[in-house]
């Protein structure tokens, strides 16, 4: 059997797992990619490539090729990708064996919450915005305060906030939730209170004024962009960096967080303000409930205990009096 015709017969038996189109593309992504590797070590077409030639020697070439222009949590996620491939040739009797076990997996480093810098930066971050701080072509505090609520009281991730509609908040006045579906169509419901409510009443107002001629139903998305349809990845990236900016506070933002810090921010004040790992693990919608102990570890009353017991900290207490 050809390379190629093992790829196809993996992503049919997936569409029974009912991937995410997100995840669906990603393991193409990863297979195309070291296959074009794999085709420079075997000196053949893709097209003609067998899976018999993709030997464990092969890969570890072609993935050693591919780590040289990639970074270590990319590496990972090929590599698990291909594993799952091989595995499912394995049990279909493509082959007789899964070669992944002689090719090197880089080590993941320990995650860390990366949520804004400062005890007061989201209560600033969003008087700062709803007063109008971010001077936009076609200013729109309404829909900005929104976009930084989701973030910080819901955590919603950017593709999660893009795939809300109108009939995501559900519930009476007073009781309503926010029906979220995250990484691999999982689906959690996140308990919202009064005051998000009205933002997003606001919010809802404004686009009424906004597009008079428009007409919005319960499937028609929440966050739009300046033209009335569905905003866009970019688009709402730039937004909250334009408003990071706007309120003085891209200092504050860890590297490389951006939208994700206000979704740290959210599950940090969880961990700090006592919700476990199980509570975390629904409101963020993890896969894994280590993902979920990494906030309460990092905040964690037993680890401010042991810094605190440091006895240095006796000869600050006294030169401080």
């Amino acid at each position: 059997m050809k390379l190629i015709e093992a790829q196809d017969a993996f992503f049919v038996a997936r569409k029974a797992r009912k991937d995410s189109p997100h995840t669906t593309a990603a393991y193409r992504r990863d297979l195309a990619v070291v296959s074009a590797c794999v085709v420079d070590e075997v000196g053949v077409p893709l097209a003609e490539v067998s899976l018999a030639e993709v030997s464990s020697g092969v890969l570890r070439a072609a993935f050693g090729v591919f780590a040289d222009t990639h970074a270590k949590s990319s590496v990972a996620r090929a590599w698990s990708t291909w594993n799952q491939f091989f595995q499912f040739c394995v049990a279909d009797g493509l082959c007789a064996g899964n070669p992944m076990g002689a090719i090197g997996r880089p080590r993941a480093a320990p995650l860390s919450p990366k949520p804004l810098r400062g005890e007061s930066t989201p209560e600033q971050l969003l008087s700062a915005i709803a007063g109008g701080a971010r001077r936009a072509r076609e200013p729109w505090p309404e829909r900005d305060l929104l976009v930084l609520a989701l973030g910080l009281v819901a955590g919603l991730r950017s593709s999660e906030m893009r795939a809300l509609v109108r009939s995501s908040v559900v519930g009476r006045a007073g009781e309503r939730r926010l029906f979220v579906r995250g990484k691999g169509n999982q689906e959690r419901s996140i308990p919202i209170e009064a005051p998000m409510e009205r933002v997003i009443s606001a919010y809802v107002r404004s686009c009424e004024e906004r597009f008079p001629a428009a007409r919005f139903d319960g499937e028609s998305p929440l966050v739009v962009g300046s033209d009335g349809s569905a905003i866009g990845r970019g688009a709402l990236d730039y937004l909250v960096k334009s408003c990071f900016r706007a309120a003085g506070m891209h200092d504050r933002v860890p590297a490389g967080a951006n939208l994700h810090a206000l979704r740290h921010t959210f599950a940090t004040r969880l961990a700090e303000d006592g919700a476990n790992a199980v509570e975390i693990m629904a409101l963020l919608g993890h896969a894994s409930l280590n993902t979920s102990q990494n906030y309460i570890e990092a905040t964690g009353a037993h680890r401010r205990a042991a810094a605190a017991s440091n006895r240095t900290y006796q000869v600050l207490a006294d030169l401080a009096e």
